[in-house]
């Protein structure tokens, strides 16, 4: 039993690999995703909204299979009408990388659109004021700003990404919800199995939560917080 045990713990491993990875692609996502929906133009605004509004009224299975077994296809007809025998081959933690970070890359662009939204046009105005470039303003007022506003959406989002890393293990990748249904099927133990990976699920929140909230009061230094 002790070896069932010790393999759910490097899909643990693996859940924290996928998590994080997937994290990235959907915050430079969600940053070009807000950059555009903010835009004035318009060819940059449709593509935008439209990406949100598909995005995240597709369930994350659907989105996962249509990655797995339709991407490998498409790229592969594209491959094969250049006249070229190479083929693609999807791995299921790349696919599952991608097609998390693809999914929550829509949350993270209403997060960070609804963040950059909330900053007082009186500091960006201030600073343009003082003599700011752009690119001063957007680095030194906007993106730190941005994400003192934003942490509470990145907080909530990062959660149910890390828990949505269980559907990977419908296309084979060896996280460790994938292994506890492996080590159930062996031994017919599933309750044991399944709430110890559960609360491997809960370590992994309160570990974020912990991290979250230090970031939360770093970049919250100096502001005051109305109480009723």
């Amino acid at each position: 039993m002790s070896a069932y045990y010790l393999s759910i713990l490097s899909g643990a491993l693996l859940t924290v690999g996928v998590s994080l990875s997937a994290l990235l692609v959907a915050v430079a996502l969600g940053l070009l995703g807000a950059a555009a929906k903010l835009s004035r133009r318009r060819y940059l605004v449709w593509p935008a909204t439209l990406y949100t509004t598909v995005i995240r009224g597709i369930p994350e299975l659907v989105l996962m299979l249509l990655v797995f077994y339709g991407g490998s296809i498409g790229l592969n007809a594209m491959i094969e009408a250049m006249g070229s025998e190479f083929a693609i081959n999807i791995e299921p933690f790349t696919a599952g990388v991608l097609t998390l970070g693809f999914i929550y890359g829509a949350y993270m662009t209403e997060t960070f659109r609804g963040a950059i939204l909330s900053i007082p046009q009186g500091q960006l105005e201030a600073a343009a004021a003082f003599g700011m470039r752009p690119w001063q303003i957007l680095l030194r007022i906007t993106l730190p700003l941005m994400v003192r506003y934003a942490l509470p959406g990145v907080t909530n989002n990062w959660l149910v990404l890390i828990k949505a890393t269980a559907v990977v293990s419908l296309i084979g990748l060896q996280e460790m919800t994938y292994l506890a249904k492996q080590a159930s099927a062996a031994t017919r133990s599933p309750f044991a199995f399944f709430l110890f990976t559960a609360a491997l699920f809960l370590l992994y929140t309160w570990a974020s939560l912990v991290v979250l909230k230090q970031l939360n009061q770093r970049y919250s230094l100096g502001v005051r917080h109305g109480r009723l």
